[in-house]
């Protein structure tokens, strides 16, 4: 189907399969990479290298992530969204195989690198097959379901990733994925449906390299600056140097492609408002709750002496309460519209985290597992409501180079999380005259609190939105 077309007229059932294909294909890919983090030191045990040195094998899947998704939205119009989407679950399930059946960190690494290339056109090519096929008004229904991997496998995989360590082998981290692969694989040739493009536009070869190296350098230096805050030295200065070298890159990369006949990377959709407000306070909300899966499990083991299962079945409550939310937001939204539901539950999201502030070694189980479960109702409130707003007025033409946008800056903040949190914690231990990388409970009440108050900013950014912004999608009728 050519990219300007209106949504198609596949029947109901058949989208809800595309729908919810794209979305478990996704909770895959996501699940995947917070699962291997818990296993990595039995993976280091079997390659007979440290579980520091395991980290080679995330961050080299990130890197490919970082580098292979902005070609997405040009390889979508050139091959067809049917064709990618497949081939990119393919080469994610043959990658996920050789990882399982690696015998040397080389060869991991090696697999990881080939799983990224995969992983980094499943969701935004997913993504862009789901707005394709889905009408306006089914935006928000569609969207809820397409947000969920990234707020439950966060929750899921540490827990998943520390049972089959401790009572399976990491390598069934992996092999997990064959079944599931070959089922998606299939699937997405039989649901996926394709036209040849009118027009075949050529790469954008120096916007790929200029964009694919900023982006891996800054997802680079995110992810490591995060461990090298507080012990200074030449590991620090060589990161912010990453980071400002990266930046600079991408200054360049976004002046190039603004001048070309076809860019890489296409900002046109940033000249509508609703969808720069999502890119823009999404990123700040998206920051901060990425990192309340990395804070609260280190903040229950080694604040609170819990156990890694013990503090992972606490984090289920986010789970469950994603769960919920998700069976009220187009009734929410339908009642008071897209910008007083990301203003006031906004606020409700942010002191919800800050609220994680106040959790001592003695606080009770059920009244930590409360506060999470309203935390995670409203983060998966506002991730779905900034997700359905992104495209909600973006025209079809427009689509491919906003889904494609929109993934990498997801991407991008996801990488921040971990190192907002890492800084949060450091800053805080080295000010009151502690040790960075050994933070109290103190310095994790700091890390609640900037969370807090990164997702208000995000809410600044929503107060541009008008009353009656998306009202199509959202079936919300301002008062005039």
């Amino acid at each position: 189907m050519p990219l300007h077309q209106k949504p198609s007229t596949a029947s109901l059932p058949r989208r809800r399969f595309i729908v919810w294909l794209v979305a478990g294909s996704a909770f895959m890919e996501m699940l995947d990479g917070t699962v291997l983090v818990t296993a990595l030191p039995q993976m280091g045990r079997a390659f007979d290298v440290s579980a520091v040195a395991m980290n080679i094998g995330v961050t080299a899947y990130l890197l490919a992530l970082a580098v292979f998704m902005p070609v997405t939205g040009w390889a979508a119009e050139r091959f067809g969204v049917r064709r990618l989407f497949a081939g990119a679950v393919l080469v994610f399930t043959v990658a996920s195989l050789l990882c399982g059946l690696s015998s040397s960190l080389p060869m991991f690494t090696a697999a990881r690198v080939l799983q990224g290339v995969g992983g980094a056109a499943m969701l935004p090519v997913g993504r862009l097959a789901v707005l394709r096929v889905t009408a306006k008004e089914d935006l928000v229904r569609a969207i809820a379901t397409l947000v969920w991997p990234g707020l439950v496998a966060p929750v899921l995989g540490p827990l998943a990733g520390g049972f089959l360590a401790t009572y399976a082998s990491w390598r069934w981290i992996f092999f997990l994925n064959l079944p599931l692969g070959l089922v998606a694989f299939a699937l997405a040739l039989w649901l996926f449906s394709d036209a040849p493009a009118e027009q075949r536009k050529p790469l954008d070869l120096t916007g790929f390299l200029l964009v694919g190296v900023s982006l891996a350098t800054l997802v680079f230096a995110f992810n490591a600056l995060g461990k090298a805050l507080g012990k200074g030295g030449a590991d620090l200065l060589f990161l912010l140097v990453c980071l400002a070298a990266g930046l600079v890159l991408g200054g360049v990369a976004i002046r190039h492609c603004q001048r070309k006949k076809f860019p890489l990377l296409d900002f046109a959709a940033l000249r509508i408002r609703t969808y720069a407000i999502s890119i823009l306070g999404g990123a700040l909300f998206r920051v901060s709750i990425s990192s309340l899966p990395f804070l609260l499990p280190l903040l229950f083991q080694t604040v609170f002496g819990l156990n890694a299962f013990i503090s992972g079945a606490l984090l289920l409550s986010l789970f469950a309460g994603n769960l919920l939310m998700k069976t009220l937001t187009t009734r929410i939204l339908r009642r008071f519209g897209f910008r007083q539901v990301l203003i006031v539950n906004g606020l409700l999201t942010a002191a919800s985290m800050a609220g994680c502030a106040w959790f001592t070694p003695h606080t009770p189980q059920w009244l930590i597992v409360t506060v999470l479960f309203i935390s995670g109702a409203f983060r998966s409130m506002q991730f779905t409501s900034l997700s359905a707003l992104q495209f909600a007025d973006v025209p079809s033409e427009y689509m491919t180079g906003a889904s494609t946008l929109a993934s990498m800056v997801s991407q991008l903040m996801m990488g921040m999380s971990a190192a907002f949190a890492a800084f949060a914690l450091n800053t805080s231990a080295l000010l009151r005259g502690g040790v960075a990388g050994r933070p109290d409970l103190h310095d994790f009440q700091i890390a609640f609190y900037l969370a807090g108050a990164a997702t208000c900013l995000g809410v600044l950014v929503c107060l541009r939105l008008d009353a009656s912004a998306a009202q199509i999608v959202s079936g919300h009728q301002a008062r005039k």
